[in-house]
């Protein structure tokens, strides 16, 4: 899938991924997109993000909150910021 992370300085990140894990809003918390994943709009809370590349590589992203859309194997996360973690 494609993945990209845009704030509203900059995109942060843009590339394929394998997965990412996500801090959901709701009561339910975090949860993972994969390949071929059902359409979906939902809220983010402040977290980390989690990006599993093809090349097995592990990257993570501090965001403040905002959201995210998954669309036919494009996910684009709209972070009010985002910094890289460790």
């Amino acid at each position: 899938m494609f993945l990209e992370i845009i704030t509203p300085d900059d995109k942060v990140f843009a590339g394929q991924a394998i997965g990412v894990l996500v801090p959901g809003s709701d009561a339910k918390g975090a949860f993972e997109v994969l390949d071929n994943h059902a359409a979906l709009v939902s809220s983010l809370q402040e977290g980390k993000v989690k990006i599993r590349t093809q090349d097995g590589k592990e990257i993570f992203y501090v965001i403040s909150g905002g959201v995210i859309e998954i669309l036919n194997n494009h996910v684009i996360i709209l972070a009010e910021s985002s910094k890289l973690a460790n």
